[in-house]
């Protein structure tokens, strides 16, 4: 069994994974084996400082052992979920455990800019590790399901969408909206060489123009009714994908064990740092007024 640690309570994602981890306090078709969480760290926030009393709370009564300081569970663990709901702490947060040779899954988002998350890249290519970050809105079993299916024929373009209220802690889309950033190279690949954005406090809507001349948008939602879904424009027609988020824990966590098992990432680090790529050259787009940017990677 591998044993994980885990780090920052400022997230219910940190109640959420270990309870499917650990088989505990929730339905048993959410259960995911092959990896436990077998120690937390509390640690900080400057984000949502005010969640981490309850969660540390709720923590206990999942029988998970605390500690005080991230690097007393070094020697501990044999790899971690770095879980701080703030882009901007994961470098400092997942490199002691990285240079201790400790992989690392680091949840979304992965960074707030593509300088962090250059450094965590190469940081894991020097120590050979694996490394892995996504929204768990990628492995949404929809989303997959209709990724595989090849009936659709190719896909030349996409229209992603999802709710994307703003925190100064993640600009932009780094808060809620990479969730729909994710969906959207699920659907298209990576390769976006520009990005013109359209924002407003109501909305924010981001195009991409791919390098082989597909053009993709996301729409983030802050006003009317917010879920997740896509539109595709493919060969074989237009086709909505609505998206559900029953099991999108379960599945994300699947591909997390999977890092961890097999020492290989599920999903190339390059994809998530052209993701922070399109989402900091959208926030400098937004900020000159729609001018269009390149995307930086």
């Amino acid at each position: 069994m591998i044993k994980l640690g885990i780090l920052d309570f400022d997230t219910s994602h940190v109640l959420e994974f270990t309870k499917r981890l650990n088989s505990t306090s929730i339905a048993q078709n959410q259960w995911v084996e092959g990896a436990q969480i077998v120690l937390g760290c509390p640690g900080e926030s400057k984000i949502a400082p005010e969640r981490i009393p309850g969660y540390v709370e709720e923590m206990k009564k999942l029988n998970v052992p605390l500690v005080d300081k991230p690097e007393e569970m070094i020697g501990k663990v044999d790899g971690m979920l770095i879980e701080s709901q703030e882009g901007t702490p994961h470098y400092e947060r997942a490199k002691p455990f990285m240079e201790a040779g400790i992989p690392c899954y680091i949840d979304k988002p992965f960074t707030c800019g593509v300088e962090h998350a250059r450094k965590i890249i190469e940081l894991a290519e020097k120590k050979k590790l694996p490394l892995f970050s996504s929204s768990s809105l990628r492995y949404a079993p929809e989303l997959v399901q209709f990724v595989a299916n090849d009936k659709h024929g190719k896909i030349h373009g996409a229209l992603a969408y999802g709710p994307a209220p703003e925190n100064e802690r993640n600009p932009g889309l780094f808060h809620y909206g990479i969730h729909a950033v994710e969906i959207l190279y699920a659907l298209m690949g990576p390769g976006c060489d520009t990005v013109t954005c359209s924002y407003d406090k109501q909305t924010e809507v981001v195009t991409g123009h791919w390098k082989d001349g597909r053009v993709a948008s996301v729409r983030g939602i802050r006003s009317g009714q917010s879920t997740y879904g896509a539109v595709a424009f493919a060969d074989k027609g237009v086709m909505a994908v609505p998206i559900g988020t029953a099991f999108i824990y379960r599945e994300l966590l699947k591909k997390i064990v999977e890092m961890f098992t097999t020492g290989k990432s599920p999903l190339d680090p390059a994809i998530t740092l052209e993701i922070v790529g399109f989402i900091e050259s959208a926030r400098a787009s937004a900020m000159n007024h729609g001018t269009a940017q390149k995307v930086l990677a």
